[in-house]
């Protein structure tokens, strides 16, 4: 086994490791997801915290388990007696972005429960995690089931696996760790609310810190066992602390003018739901226990509310997680009671509940490199026409929902259909591989005419394992929502790009809600420009939309080319993912030779392959030359203009878009 990078040895990153500490002193807080950019020592903090956490005294020979002072009633392995248990170290288990649902939860012998009536369980990470620590990195690629499964198991303390009536349940009591990159995709502010606390990373910009970073960081390399023998007095303290924060919890006074900030705080930035007062309730006594006292102060409501409500406040992808911390202090002071007097402002733990420190940097090892300069967003330099500034994009309204048509495979999603795991069921198959929807129906009748040849006597069903049947379901699926947006001076005219980019806006909040992929491609001057590669972020799209300046000529052709590429290069990447290319223009094409014509000939190129298309028709005014819809027929595919995109329409309610013969189906 690898020597972890020690906890303390951690340059920094007071939040991420008080954190950490809250929830190894308190796992009632309910977990923590770390945002932050690669390299910033997420999974490095994480994995550390397993070394420090005590040591856990479990039934021999127990698979989930069980505390040998109160074993779970309901264990597989059970029934249990009290009594003297083993000891082993806690589990910090991780759990795979591709993990399947069986692996998470754990899979029953569907053939042996129903021939033989045997709960023949093999456990999943949820047991393996009991009473350690479950960590997801990259907690926001997660398929959006297996998120739902993991936080109602952490919600609850247990797990649930019931196929066809036959149930297992059993105690899963974890530590839930999430980390992720904002860069890559959001979580559903539904899941975010589930995580207890959170915490923002970043890379130092201090070059004193970024030293000490990369010194501790080669010299673990270069030792691990030498360099965490070095740290080794330090963790043990930590361990120390642990230890005596849990036994002094339960002490801890949580008084009523404690309880008025709490509530008056979550009240004063909106918070919706009571989970929220729950979390910094308990997050300000374990804040409490950790700094060694049995009283709540101001200090620590303070602090329980920079790390539970930034993420609870977000009502839209766009908006910018954090918390205004004049109006907070404000807040406290208003509500202040007679009992947030600190007793012993010099008492144990002295300040509240920092970690312990170390010299300076906020890493102890990963990428440290910066990230780059605001308004280096690489988009071309307009020629022909004067480049126009940036303008602010109108309100966003809900859109119509546009489709890819057919059935597809692909991630798991909300907006075309698509063959999955979960969703109604559509009919039977023989399995390839483990079976994990059983079709009830299906096997029965697979096994019904075999009966008497396999000597059938009583009243059980003689099974085999080809009479097995895997339902198979219809679903939706997430896509890649490709923009190819026109931001050349025609565009600019009569002040019409500030509605374009609230429509655009407005799809990729519906993008968001359906859990695509989105990209962007633009296209002015001369060239036409990959403004954001293909991505899971659609906050990173809304910030290059609003950055975007307008000017130039029309280059059309050039910009239905790089979507051409872009999606070209994303099918070797991801093959299962269809594509659904939305061209926002008035259709124009200018510079160049027969620009028209040269735009008509890379428009064919989707329609010869059968990808899905619309063009936002953003003409306007009293004369209209109709080149967006010319352009959609050149695609395969058809147009809708600015009104028509609003879901209140009259238009309709869905429209889906043909791409293999240039029509679009209504649907209810």
């Amino acid at each position: 086994m690898s020597t972890p990078f020690p906890f303390t040895a951690v340059v920094g990153q007071d939040d991420l490791r008080l954190a950490l500490l809250l929830n190894a002193v308190s796992p009632a807080v309910g977990g923590v997801l770390v945002r932050g950019e690669k390299g910033t020592a997420k999974s490095t903090a994480v994995r550390a915290l397993s070394a420090l956490l005590p040591e856990v005294s479990v039934v021999a020979g127990c698979r989930f388990s069980c505390d040998p002072a109160a074993p779970d009633p309901s264990c597989p392995d059970g029934p249990h007696e009290a009594g003297a248990g083993a000891a082993r170290p806690a589990r910090m288990v991780e759990l795979p972005v591709g993990a399947s649902e069986d692996r998470l939860v754990g899979a029953l012998d569907i053939e042996r429960a129903l021939a033989e009536g045997v709960k023949a369980f093999e456990p999943g990470l949820l047991a393996d995690a009991h009473r350690g620590i479950l960590y997801v990195d990259e907690v926001n690629l997660l398929h959006d089931h297996l998120v739902d499964l993991l936080l109602d198991a952490a919600a609850m303390g247990a797990s649930y696996v019931e196929r066809e009536g036959v149930s297992v349940r059993h105690a899963a009591r974890f530590l839930l760790v999430g980390t992720m990159n904002p860069e890559e995709g959001e979580l559903r502010p539904q899941l975010l609310d589930r995580f207890g606390l959170t915490v923002e990373v970043a890379a130092s910009r201090e070059p004193d810190q970024r030293v000490e970073v990369v010194r501790r960081r080669l010299a673990y390399d270069d030792d691990p066992a030498g360099f965490a023998a070095q740290w080794a007095d330090e963790e043990a303290a930590v361990r120390a602390r642990i230890v005596a924060a849990r036994e002094l919890l339960p002490q801890v006074r949580l008084g009523d003018g404690a309880l008025r900030q709490i509530a008056a705080t979550c009240a004063a930035f909106e918070v919706d739901g009571m989970r929220a007062d729950i979390v910094m309730a308990r997050t300000a006594t374990a804040l409490a226990a950790w700094a060694g006292r049995t009283d709540v102060l101001a200090e620590d409501v303070r602090q329980a509310a920079l790390l539970a409500l930034p993420h609870r406040r977000r009502r839209n992808p766009f908006d910018a997680p954090g918390l205004d911390e004049d109006k907070l202090d404000e807040t406290l002071e208003e509500f202040g009671g007679p009992d947030d007097e600190d007793p012993d402002p010099d008492g144990p733990g002295g300040g509240g509940g920092q970690p312990p420190q170390s010299d300076g940097g906020p890493q102890g090892g990963g990428d440290t490199a910066a990230r780059p300069e605001a308004g280096e967003s690489g988009q071309p330099q307009a020629s022909g026409a004067q480049e126009q500034q940036a303008v602010r994009a109108a309100e966003p309204f809900r859109t119509k929902a546009l489709s890819v048509p057919g059935i597809g495979e692909g991630a798991a999603g909300r907006r075309s259909r698509a063959r999955t795991e979960h969703g109604r069921t559509t009919g039977a198959r023989r399995p390839r591989g483990t079976l994990t929807k059983l079709h009830l129906a299906a096997t029965v009748l697979a096994a019904a005419p075999h009966q008497r040849v396999r000597g059938r006597s009583g009243p059980g069903l003689v099974l085999r394992r080809d009479d097995l049947r895997q339902a198979t379901r219809e679903g939706r699926e997430g896509n890649l929502v490709l923009f190819v947006v026109d931001a050349s001076g025609s565009m600019a005219a009569r002040q019409r790009m500030s509605a374009v980019k609230g429509a655009v806006l407005s799809l990729l909040l519906d993008a968001y809600q359906r859990r695509d992929k989105v990209g962007l491609v633009t296209f002015r001057g001369s060239a036409a420009d990959v403004a954001l590669p293909p991505t899971s972020s659609v906050d990173a799209a809304a910030a290059r939309l609003e950055s975007l300046p307008t000017g130039g000529r029309t280059p059309l052709a050039a910009g239905l080319l790089k979507a051409h590429e872009v999606l070209r290069v994303e099918r070797l990447r991801d093959p299962a993912r269809r594509a659904l290319v939305v061209v926002v223009t008035d259709g124009r094409a200018t510079g160049g030779p027969e620009p028209v014509a040269l735009a008509a000939r890379a428009a064919r190129l989707f329609a010869a392959e059968g990808v899905a298309s619309v063009v936002v028709d953003c003409e306007s005014g009293p004369v209209r030359l109709g080149l967006a819809g010319q352009l959609a027929g050149e695609l395969g595919g058809t147009a809708v203009t600015l009104d028509e995109l609003r879901a209140d329409s009259i238009a309709g309610l869905v429209r889906d878009v043909q791409g293999t013969h240039g029509t679009s189906r209504r649907a209810a």
